[in-house]
């Protein structure tokens, strides 16, 4: 009797030290489980946060990139034919950017419907830009090779005006190769190149 009281008692010791050990693991366990769902509760947060900042730096990117062409095809077109427009979209679970020249509410893309006078202009705003939004920013130099080839001659003194203009405000230097003497009025230094012996030299 007094050995199965002793045998008893053994294992109602063995059970209470098994339950105090699954009470521990399951204290562990629920610790744990709050634990995670604090981070997922912060990850969504930093989730939410980065989609915002992301949707933020988009509008800021969309309205300088719109501004500054915008700005440059007013100063050469007196009638002012077009407003340019950038518009972020998701295809392919990709960000892409379409670029659009507006007109009276209409969105007109670029290449399809317009002069190519236009298309050069945008094309320098765009470039130039891309130079001011970049970080870090390489040598305030760009180069532009007939950057204005297709724009009609009566428009070309005032893009020289306007690329004079933005150089100042940018502190920006531009060099520009080009045959168009109208596009030199404005400018600081021009250096005029020939043809002599089959060599290029400077006249």
């Amino acid at each position: 009797m007094e050995n199965s009281v002793k045998y008893w008692r053994k294992k109602l010791e063995q059970s209470k030290g098994q339950k105090s050990f699954v009470l521990s693991e399951m204290k562990k366990v629920k610790q744990e489980t709050i634990a995670e769902q604090r981070l997922v509760k912060n990850l969504e947060k930093a989730v939410e946060i980065t989609k915002f900042v992301g949707l933020e730096t988009q509008k800021q990117v969309q309205f300088h990139i719109s501004a500054v062409v915008t700005s440059a095809l007013h100063a050469v077109f007196e009638e002012a034919p077009y407003d340019f427009k950038v518009e972020f979209v998701e295809r392919r679970n990709k960000t892409e950017c379409d670029l659009y020249f507006t007109r009276e509410g209409h969105d007109i893309t670029p290449l399809d419907a317009s002069g190519g006078g236009a298309v050069d202009v945008a094309s320098l705003g765009l470039r130039i830009v891309s130079w001011v939004m970049q970080e870090p920013k390489t040598r305030n130099t760009i180069i532009f090779d007939e950057p204005l080839r297709y724009l009609s001659k009566d428009k070309q003194e005032r893009a020289s005006k306007m690329i004079k203009e933005l150089a100042d405000k940018l502190h920006l230097q531009f060099i520009i190769v080009t045959h168009e003497n109208e596009l030199t009025v404005y400018n600081d230094n021009v250096v005029e190149i020939g043809m002599q012996n089959l060599k290029s030299v400077i006249k």
